[in-house]
Order: structure tokens, then C-alpha cells, then sequence
């Protein structure tokens, strides 16, 4: 890595079926290469009835990154539903906690280590509930994941969390206090901030935007962000699109 700085990208993928009920993952590999985020985290991928060398996540790993770390929330005989983090730096000591809640739909969240070369990084990503009184709960358990380890911490996903201050964000807020503020659902005119990029400790939200292109691929948008490490600057980038919206 030449530049200084951290990117990641989260979206919520609807399991590569847009809007126009077309599955087609070149469409999302493509919008997220040109952001060239450094850390991708992908809910509702969608491997049932796709397995083999077509699998959704072995495509999208040879196309974004060479490590990942998949949350299998729903496991059927003929494949898989959940979500993953692809990443271009290692991970280490990840881990899967059961976020389920009752006869609610399976959830999880992923926890791991990124070893980049601004250091050791905790990541923990999620795709929350549906339930005000899940997300409740899960909550509570990201904060504990996210607790701070004297490293920088980034927790990103789909909390559909509806409130700007609802559980999530009151949990999360003390042990990684900045985050993303995005609209990002429905994408066809987002009023919702469901995903999210949080970040604590060392790390600090330097910008982030949203690609306006994502509705055209998913029912959700994609959030990015520039993440600074202590005192790392944002990269600087020349190649952002005119539909992308910058927030610092």
C-alpha cells in the first residue's frame, strides 16, 4: 500500500438481483472496484442454487480481494445466505458470534483483525434484525465486540436500525463514537440511514458518500468511507463521480 489511509465500502447487495430482477454480480464487482476500497463488507449474499465455481462469494473474492471471512446465517443443502468481509490484507483471529434472536430470522456478526501496514485494525461487521427488541440485544453484542483493545476499531454493515438514535447507535456510540450519516435505503430515494460506517479508537471517519448508480444494482446503496489511523491523512482521489455525494 503506497497512499496512507484506509478505505472501506459496505453494501447491502439484496443477493445480486436488482431491481430489474436480473442476478448479475459483474455490475457489483464493477461499482465497487471504482471506489478501490481496501475493506469490502457485503450483506445478503445469496449462494443457494449457485454453488461451485459460480459461487457469489468465490466470484466476488477473486475479483475484490484475496482474503475473506463469511457469516453463513442460513445454510441449506443447496448452499448457503449470509454475509462476508473481503479484504486485501490478511485477517486474523476472526470469529462468528451468533446474533439470533428467538424465532427471528438467523443473524450474525463478524470479528477479526485486519494486519494492514497503518497497523493491526479491529473490524467487526453485522446485519442486523428487523426487530426493534433483536436489535436491541444485538447491539449490546457488537459494543462488546467492539471494545476497545487499544487498536483503532471500524463496525460497519446493514443495522436497519430506522432511528437516527435508536439502540444501535446508543450502544455503539461510547466505544466507537463517529459513523457515517448517509441515506442509503430505499436506493431509488434513500431517506432511511440503515448502513453504516462506525469507527473508534484511533480510527476517525475522514469523508464518506454514497454511489447514486447502486439503485440501479440493489435495493440498498453503497456507504464508503476514508478512514484515518491516528494521524494518517485522507488519500487523496481524483476519480470520484459526479453522482457521489462527500460528506466530512
Amino acid at each position: 500500500m503506497t497512499e496512507p489511509g484506509l478505505r472501506v465500502l459496505s453494501w447491502n447487495i439484496h443477493g445480486g438481483i436488482g431491481p430489474d430482477r436480473r442476478y448479475d454480480l459483474t455490475r457489483i464487482v464493477d461499482l465497487i472496484a471504482h471506489h478501490d476500497p481496501d475493506v469490502i463488507a457485503l450483506q445478503e449474499i445469496e449462494s443457494r442454487g449457485r454453488m461451485g465455481e459460480s459461487a457469489p462469494l468465490a466470484v466476488l473474492r477473486e475479483a475484490l480481494g484475496e482474503h475473506a471471512a463469511e457469516a453463513r446465517t442460513i445454510v441449506a443443502p443447496d448452499g448457503h445466505y449470509g454475509h462476508a468481509v473481503i479484504s486485501r490484507f490478511p485477517l486474523a483471529d476472526t470469529s462468528v458470534t451468533d446474533l439470533s434472536f428467538r424465532t427471528r430470522e438467523p443473524r450474525g456478526a463478524i470479528a477479526t483483525h485486519l494486519e494492514t501496514p497503518l497497523g493491526r485494525i479491529r473490524l467487526v461487521t453485522a446485519h442486523l434484525g428487523l426487530s426493534v427488541w433483536e436489535r436491541r440485544r444485538q447491539a449490546a453484542t457488537l459494543a462488546v465486540l467492539a471494545q476497545p483493545q487499544g487498536l483503532p476499531c471500524i463496525v460497519m454493515g446493514d443495522f436497519n436500525d430506522w432511528f437516527s438514535f435508536g439502540w444501535v447507535r446508543r450502544r455503539l456510540r461510547e466505544v466507537v463514537p463517529m459513523r457515517t450519516m448517509e441515506r442509503t435505503f430505499p436506493a431509488t430515494r434513500p431517506l432511511f440511514r440503515l448502513d453504516r460506517i462506525y469507527c473508534g479508537g484511533a480510527a476517525r471517519i475522514l469523508g464518506s458518500w454514497t454511489d447514486g448508480g447502486g439503485r440501479k444494482i440493489s435495493d440498498h446503496l453503497p456507504i464508503v468511507a476514508d478512514i484515518g489511523i491516528g494521524l494518517v491523512e485522507a488519500r487523496q482521489r481524483l476519480d470520484v463521480p459526479s453522482s457521489v455525494r462527500i460528506s466530512a
